[in-house]
């Protein structure tokens, strides 16, 4: 089974959850555009000025997303 990574886009500020509500859309139609294998995203609040947008990839499609979205980092993601 192929490793799965989670690309993260940070936001901070006082409309950083709009704005990480926002990304996930540009994250879907990214997904549907390029026909990736998975379709996982998502937003979080961390805190009241601080969200995420994310993206589940796989390994073998990590690099050419990666260097396309520019995610601010990513990490290893368990089911």
């Amino acid at each position: 089974m192929e490793r799965k990574l989670k690309l993260i886009w940070d936001f901070k500020g006082p409309n950083a959850s709009k704005t990480a509500q926002h990304h996930e859309i540009h994250l879907k139609e990214y997904i549907h555009l390029e026909e990736t294998s998975l379709n996982i995203t998502g937003y979080q609040d961390i805190n009241e000025i601080h969200s995420i947008a994310f993206m589940i990839v796989t390994d073998s499609e990590i690099k050419k997303i990666r260097d396309a979205l520019k995610p601010h980092r990513g990490q290893v993601y368990e089911d």
